[in-house]
Formats: structure tokens, C-alpha cells, sequence
């Protein structure tokens, strides 16, 4: 009977190929909004996870995400060194500066001041250059999609890639130059500015003049000591607050999760996605069983129970649902291969596989009750009918 229901799905080739592109387009739509949805909130905390030493970040108690910035008195940073449980605590830098470039345009850019005598919360990897390089006259850092991308000299004809800025070359930054030492690989951050790294002392040079320019306050626990502990006491003693690199990387997903409309604009594509997908693999399915509907009376006519019928259409269902899933699943990884090394944003971790698995089998379930239904009903006289 296996072998029947599969001659009868694939005898309408066009009536087969709808159905599988119907789920293809289903599965397709349901895995890569979502990677890209999860890539661009991935990117609103990347700042975060690219500092990896610190165990605990301290900043004003009404910073609601990392780009929140509100400075701080350069004398809590004594405050929180003399907390007990605490190995070391360094300054940080984070603001938006503009850059002037040698041909006379401004860029913004993420600067970020290390610690000068540390350079703690420097760049994860260093494509050209060291981390020590900062130390240098002006030196600073810069992120190797900025150098190429949004930093790079116009480009020799109209309409072509911009020529990257080399190590040894200059910029501006509030008017102060800034000597290229360096080129590091980051994560991008959420606008996908430049990023660019000097020294805790040079970026308040760079900065423009306020009475506070401390950052944030990054934190090692002592061996033994368990930094959620730490962070409560940190956070006790001087008032400020003070997350844990996971809490604060929750923290600012939380914050882009409720105050802004990705979430909405992503989830109303993917149910927009499963409802087209079930319209089309539902309909065109249905219509193949009400085009089959003599073969299957002269099954039933013949004695075959409603049992072996309804397990004929499950085994339809399944095949044309892996196959659709597969081929969506396999274009949504085509796809991120193709963008890996683009300004889109785009992560697949292998609960998308779960989630678009879980919405290809309600369709496919769908599909198959509407036309187990009509089967289950048919009268095998039809048969002799016309």
C-alpha cells in the first residue's frame, strides 16, 4: 500500500511539485527570518561578548542597554576596587564619535578607551598589528569591516568598492589625529558603525569636554568567588549597578526586545509564511485527493480499511514535508553562506531547525486531516458511478 500512495502523489507531477514548493516556501520563509531576526538582536549585545575577561560590568543604575551610555565620577572606580571578592577593576570608554577621513567626509564611530596600563576590553582578534600597539603616539584600533567599508577612501570610479584605510594611515577624531596601528576583527554592532579602540586617556582627549567620561567599570572576581555574589555586593555598597556579562547582555536584548518593532515586523513575516505555506500545501493537496478520490473507493471497495487509507495519506503528508522542509532548510543555509560576509545580520542555531520542523508539521498535518476527512467519508460506490 506504501508503494500505491506514493505512485498515487507522484503520478501529478505538477500537483506534487505545488504542494513541495508551497511547504519549500513555508520552511524557507519560517527559518531565515527568524536567523535573521536572532542575528540582529545577537548584534545588540556584541560589544559585550567581545569583552571576555571581565566577569562583571558596573555602570549607572539607569542604563537601560550598552549604548546607553551614562558616565560616571572617575572615583567610583576606586570605590569598586576596595569591595572585597573583587581581583581587579578597570575603566572603559564607550561613545559615538565622528571621524574625519583625508578626503574631507565624517563617519561616526563606536571609540572605545581601554585601560592604559592593562588595555583590558581590547579587540578579540587582531588581524594586523598588537594590542600593545595602542601605546603608540595617537594610536588606535579599528575594526576591519570599518577600515574597508564605511572608513575606506572613495573608491578610483563611480559605483565601485571603497579603498580600505592601511596601518600607518591617519583620521581625525574631534579634531585630534589618529594614526592607524592596528586592525582587529569584531562582531558588528547593532548599527554597524566602525569600531575603534585607543587608549582609556587618548579617547577623553578625543571626547568632547564633560565633567564625566568613565563608561562602564569592568570587574574580575577573585578565584572562588561567584560573580552573581559580587555583583549583588558591588551593587549594595555603592549604588550603582552591576550585571554579570550574561546579565547585561540580557539586559540589552530585553530592552531591544520591548521598546523597539523588530520583533513584531520579524514575527508578522513568519506567521505571513506559515499561513501562505498552509494555504497552498492545504488547498493543492486537497485537490489531489478529491482527484483521486475513485482510486481510493476502489481501495476501500476492495476491502481495505479506513486504517490502511489514512496511514496512505500520513505517508503522503510525511514525504512531501521532508521534502519541502528539506529544500527550504537547505536554501536558508545557502543563503547565510552567501551573506556571511555582509553587513546582514544573520544567525542559525539549531533550534530553528526545531521551530520550522514544528511549523512544516502543522501544515503538513493540516493538509492531511482536510483530506483524510473527504476519504474517510467516501462511499466506495463511487466507483460505479459515471
Amino acid at each position: 500500500m506504501n508503494h500505491i500512495a506514493l505512485k498515487m502523489l507522484m503520478g501529478d507531477k505538477g500537483k506534487y511539485i505545488g504542494i513541495v514548493m508551497g511547504l519549500t516556501f513555508a520552511s524557507l520563509i519560517m527559518t531565515q527570518q527568524p536567523a535573521i531576526f536572532l542575528g540582529l538582536m545577537a548584534r545588540s549585545y556584541s560589544f559585550i561578548s567581545d569583552v571576555g575577561l571581565a566577569d562583571i560590568w558596573v555602570m549607572d543604575s539607569k542604563v537601560q542597554f550598552v549604548d546607553d551610555i551614562k558616565p560616571l565620577q572617575e572615583t567610583e572606580l576606586y570605590r569598586v576596587r576596595g569591595i572585597a571578592g573583587v581581583q581587579w577593576a578597570m575603566p572603559l570608554y564607550k561613545g559615538l564619535l565622528k571621524a574625519r577621513l583625508p578626503d574631507g567626509t565624517f563617519q561616526t564611530c563606536n571609540v572605545i578607551g581601554l585601560d592604559d596600563a592593562t588595555l583590558i576590553g581590547g579587540p578579540p582578534i587582531m588581524l594586523q598589528g598588537k594590542l600593545d600597539d595602542l601605546r603608540r603616539s595617537d594610536g588606535v584600533i579599528i575594526d576591519i569591516d570599518g577600515l574597508t567599508d564605511k572608513l575606506g577612501k572613495p573608491a578610483a570610479t563611480p559605483g565601485g568598492k571603497p579603498i580600505p584605510l592601511k596601518v600607518g594611515e591617519s583620521l581625525e577624531l574631534n579634531d585630534r589625529r589618529a594614526i592607524i596601528v592596528g586592525v582587529a576583527k569584531v562582531t558588528r554592532t547593532f548599527q554597524s558603525q566602525p569600531v575603534v579602540y585607543t587608549t582609556y586617556s587618548r579617547a577623553k582627549s578625543y571626547a568632547p569636554r564633560e565633567r564625566k567620561l568613565l563608561s562602564f567599570i569592568l570587574v574580575k572576581a577573585k578565584t572562588g568567588q561567584d560573580p552573581q555574589a559580587l555583583a549583588k555586593r558591588i551593587q549594595d555598597s555603592t549604588g550603582m549597578a552591576a550585571y554579570t556579562q550574561a546579565g547585561f547582555m540580557e539586559l540589552t536584548y530585553q530592552y531591544f526586545m520591548k521598546n523597539t518593532g523588530i520583533p513584531i515586523n520579524f514575527g508578522i513575516s513568519v506567521l505571513l509564511g506559515f499561513i501562505v505555506g498552509a494555504a497552498i500545501a492545504g488547498q493543492t493537496f486537497y485537490n489531489f485527493t478529491l482527484e483521486n478520490l475513485r482510486q481510493f473507493g476502489v481501495l476501500k471497495a476492495m476491502g481495505t480499511p479506513n486504517g490502511t487509507l489514512l496511514r496512505m495519506i500520513l505517508l503522503q503528508a510525511v514525504v512531501v514535508g521532508c521534502t519541502g522542509y528539506g529544500m527550504g532548510v537547505g536554501l536558508t543555509a545557502l543563503f547565510g553562506f552567501a551573506m556571511r560576509h555582509t553587513i546582514l545580520a544573520f544567525k542559525f542555531p539549531w533550534q530553528l531547525l526545531v521551530f520550522s520542523g514544528a511549523g512544516v508539521s502543522l501544515i503538513c498535518i493540516f493538509a492531511a486531516l482536510i483530506s483524510i476527512v473527504k476519504v474517510i467519508r467516501l462511499e466506495p460506490a463511487i466507483v460505479f458511478k459515471g
